[in-house]
């Protein structure tokens, strides 16, 4: 499954999606061949096909098919412009393209080689076309005015969310609803912004439910999957019609690039997002592109293993909080030392009552983001000060475990409030670390 609307080449992936792609010459920067013309993409790979592999595997051959020399990695291209062809035969105007279709690179706010390459690997992991937009927030404010809607629900989430939000009502006049609104003060073209799980707490709602709705009133459901990445969850199974991914988090995976995504259940969208993308330019820059490629290939691998650590650090805590402590392998004294800190945590694997659709909506973990809630607001300004192996830091996603006082950039949650991100060290080492931590804290408290 590749990019889409830049030229005449046709494939369908394993889904069964029909999309257009460039030329691997065009991708990799190869011009025509000296008849003029780009090598045909049968001809440069007769025999490949993806219908059957799964998503480790897409990770890493989804973008085969714009392969067209001999570096196994990907190269790094960072050039913003590039040059046209030297035959004057083969020079079309931009505005006299069909469909916004074209077959090379021109400029980088439109398209690159990386970028294009990131986009071909999502859209099989997501399971429809994305687009990819310089952070996550540039990719809500692109939805945004892409759909213009009159109102919009929202519920608790990420407050640079709510903040985009403000933005657009300031410029639109939209109105800004609760998440569990009145069905009927949604309208046609109205948008449900649902976050599952929910920053920073880890909690999770049903997809289904607010497509439902939403659907009722011939309006949209966008789902922020950020918390939960391939594998975790797929928003469209349960009737998202856009999802959008934090792409800095867990695409990421290694804290050291911005992206946002935007995939979306009709494909009949995308010429117009990707002329708005053109004006708003908001766009990947070239390197970070390629970090994208590089961090994607292993997505798979971190996420699962960071949501099993999670899970195993959750039930660990969450037994010392029950009493119920058998078979988790800790002592009285670490009973004490979470009881003596921690009086909640927040995950999605704790919400019993709901597990009749939460099992089904994330049946491979309930993901890699926890939080924690302290019985003083001083004990969780002091907890990170003790820990060894989390980085005290905002963000998440990344390999390294990371633990924020949420309260340092986030106003609208309670000063008592830890987000744990975890990373894919050792599950027991950050457990004992946090134990040690609890301990250290209670003490110095005392004092």
């Amino acid at each position: 499954m590749e990019q889409f609307l830049f030229s005449n080449n046709l494939c369908t992936n394993r889904l069964g999606i029909e999309l257009t792609v460039m030329s691997p010459s065009a991708i990799n920067g190869n011009g025509p061949d000296k008849s003029g013309q780009q090598p045909a993409l049968e001809e440069e790979l007769p025999n490949l096909s993806l219908e059957d592999v799964e998503p480790a595997t897409l990770a890493i051959h989804a973008d085969d098919v714009l392969n067209s020399i001999e570096d196994v990695a990907p190269p790094i291209h960072v050039s913003t412009t590039f040059r046209y062809p030297k035959d004057p035969d083969l020079l079309k105007p931009f505005h006299e393209e069909h469909d916004g279709r074209y077959e090379q690179h021109i400029y980088s706010r439109h398209t690159t080689h990386s970028s294009t390459r990131l986009e071909a690997i999502l859209a099989s992991l997501l399971r429809a076309p994305c687009l990819t937009y310089s952070s996550g927030l540039s990719a809500l404010h692109a939805l945004l005015t892409f759909l213009n809607p009159k109102a919009i629900a929202i519920g608790d989430g990420y407050h640079g969310s709510h903040g985009v939000l403000d933005l657009h009502k300031r410029l639109t006049g939209c109105k800004i609803l609760p998440l569990d609104c009145k069905p009927e003060d949604l309208g046609e073209g109205d948008l449900i912004c649902l976050e599952t799980p929910v920053n920073p707490t880890g909690n999770a709602f049903s997809i289904q439910h607010y497509a439902d709705v939403a659907h009722s009133r011939a309006a949209y459901l966008s789902v922020d999957s950020t918390f939960a990445p391939p594998p975790l969850q797929d928003p469209f199974r349960w009737g998202a019609d856009v999802v959008m991914h934090s792409g800095t988090k867990y695409i990421g995976g290694h804290s050291d690039m911005l992206c946002g995504i935007l995939a979306v259940k009709r494909k009949e969208w995308l010429p117009r997002m990707l002329e708005d993308r053109l004006y708003l330019g908001s766009v990947m820059g070239g390197l970070e592109g390629w970090l994208g490629v590089r961090s994607i290939r292993t997505l798979e691998l971190r996420v699962k293993r960071q949501s099993e650590t999670a899970m195993q650090i959750v039930d660990a805590l969450e037994s010392a909080l029950s009493g119920h402590t058998v078979g988790t392998g800790l002592s009285q004294g670490d009973v004490e030392a979470v009881r003596a800190v921690v009086v909640e945590v927040k995950h999605a694997s704790l919400q019993a009552s709901d597990m009749s659709w939460l099992r089904k909506q994330m049946p491979n973990g309930y993901g890699p983001v926890f939080s924690i809630v302290t019985k003083t607001s001083d004990l969780a300004r002091r907890l990170p000060s003790k820990l060894q192996l989390f980085h005290h830091a905002t963000s998440l996603g990344g390999v390294e475990s990371l633990i924020e006082w949420r309260t340092m950039t986030d106003s609208t949650v309670e000063k008592t409030l830890m987000r744990v991100s975890i990373g894919i060290e050792d599950s027991r080492d950050l457990l004992n670390d946090l134990l040690q931590g609890f301990r250290a804290v209670a003490e110095e408290i005392k004092k």
